[in-house]
């Protein structure tokens, strides 16, 4: 719908403009692209009621993942701070990019917009200062301004009340250990010390996936951030809150925006960039959900675990790490119901603790499902943990030694997974994490879970001793 807007209408659309993040930002993209044919789609509302929620102070730490060409930029980087600083001039907004000349791009596009005449008259008390405009910094004559910079860039002296920061990774090198490294060391390091205020202040990060290690990946690992994820084409049911317009309930296979994005070119787009990276920047999985290697469809499902009967068995794998710092791995423990060869998981438990701790929720969840033997790896802390449990005897528990590496390991005993053997709950609070680290093994950050999966299949397919029998 394009030309929503025309210079009689102003009287009109002011207030709207004023206080309507979306209709903002649906006016911002015909200024930067004048001869566009906007498209307007529901998730540039689930966009600005997010990022309104932000500039209300509702939300304080907010990332949004979603394809490119789906207006990301023109939202958050060039229409969202031209808001604010219509609200109040003298918001200080520090904006970062991946590369210098994106940032200056973006700064040079906020101002277009902030000097258009339905801006003025929309917002009369805000202007850009004269001779304190740049390529990538610009003041108001109230004092605020937009500051940008590059990844990696220094913003010595500088700081704001909130952080934008758009696509942090250079796309071609998102396969770099180093250059992720970078980014990330660069947001702790440098950008978070330039918010003025550390305690209220926000950060929003808006990009397309790259890698499970991206800065995104990093960030929604620590848990205090909200995530609004909008892949191109669903993989799994999800209610998106559009604010006062409602809410969206997106089923697998529901199209993104397709009017922009049809499934053909899609389509099209998967073959030209590959399923990893089309997994990656499209459907926000940096890698692809059926791959890996074993397939979610192996699995089989219950909706109730079966009635017990004589002779079944809990038993717990437990793969454990020994230090609980954000650096380093889980510890896991998978509980299963096992009858004969087939089993059912019952529970995982996923948590980062030191040894004491460790040790004490071995043994309480054992105590809690009255498991019948605990699988322990033979290796680093696990070690200790068997020689501790031979002493006291707290539950029964039994090392498993770790042979070959962790990928061939788990193709080792895939076939009692391919051949049925294991049910898996529909759903769970711990599913989403589960099913995440299963399908991305072996390209996934995490690989605890596999690691307690495969050694409870390791056992499960050993020879059991079968008692003797006696002829008189």
């Amino acid at each position: 719908m394009a030309q929503l807007f025309r210079p009689t209408d102003r009287e009109v659309f002011g207030p709207l403009l004023r206080q309507d993040l979306s209709s903002f930002i649906q006016r911002a993209a015909l200024t930067v692209n004048p001869g566009m044919s906007y498209l307007h789609n529901w998730h540039i509302d689930a966009i600005a009621w997010h990022l309104e929620e932000v500039a209300r102070g509702g939300i304080r730490r907010l990332i949004i993942t979603m394809p490119p060409r789906s207006l990301k930029s023109v939202s958050a980087s060039i229409a969202f701070p031209a808001w604010l600083l219509g609200k109040d001039p003298r918001r200080r907004i520090v904006c970062v990019s991946y590369a210098e000349g994106l940032a200056d791009k973006f700064a040079l596009d906020c101002q277009k917009v902030m000097e258009a005449p339905w801006y003025c008259a929309t917002f009369p008390v805000t202007r850009i200062a004269k001779g304190r405009g740049g390529r990538s910094d610009f003041e108001t004559t109230r004092g605020g301004g937009r500051f940008s910079t590059s990844v990696g860039g220094t913003l010595t002296g500088r700081g704001g009340d909130i952080i934008i920061i758009d696509d942090p990774h250079k796309p071609d090198e998102a396969q770099s250990d180093a250059k992720r490294a970078a980014v990330i060391e660069w947001y702790r390091s440098t950008l978070l010390s330039r918010l003025d205020d550390p305690v209220t202040g926000p950060i929003i990060l808006i990009q397309q996936r790259v890698h499970e290690a991206d800065l995104a990946g990093t960030l929604l690992e620590m848990g205090d951030w909200l995530h609004l994820d909008l892949p191109a084409i669903a993989e799994e049911p999800v209610e998106i809150s559009l604010g006062w317009r409602g809410t969206v309930r997106r089923v697998p296979g529901h199209l993104l925006h397709e009017a922009r994005l049809p499934r053909d070119l899609l389509d099209q787009r998967r073959s030209e960039l590959g399923s990893y990276v089309f997994a990656a920047q499209y459907q926000q999985r940096p890698a692809p959900m059926g791959g890996g290697l074993v397939k979610w469809d192996w699995f089989k499902t219950y909706s109730a675990l079966p009635d017990r009967r004589s002779g079944d068995r809990i038993i717990q794998s437990w793969d454990t790490a020994s230090k609980a710092e954000e650096a380093n791995d889980w510890s896991v423990c998978t509980t299963w119901l096992v009858r004969d060869q087939m089993a059912w998981l019952v529970d995982v438990c996923r948590a980062r603790l030191e040894f004491p701790e460790l040790r004490r929720r071995i043994v309480s969840e054992s105590h809690r499902f009255d498991a019948k033997l605990v699988l322990i790896e033979e290796a680093g802390s696990g070690l200790q943990l068997l020689q501790e449990f031979a002493r006291t005897r707290e539950v029964n528990a039994k090392g498993l030694r770790p042979r070959d590496d962790k990928a061939t390991r788990l193709m080792a005993v895939s076939h009692l997974i391919e051949g049925g053997n294991l049910s898996i709950p529909e759903d769970a609070p711990w599913m989403a994490e589960f099913r995440r680290e299963m399908m991305l093994f072996p390209n996934g950050k995490h690989d605890d879970q596999v690691d307690s999966v495969s050694q409870f299949l390791r056992w499960l397919a050993e020879p059991k001793a079968v008692p003797s029998i006696r002829f008189l």
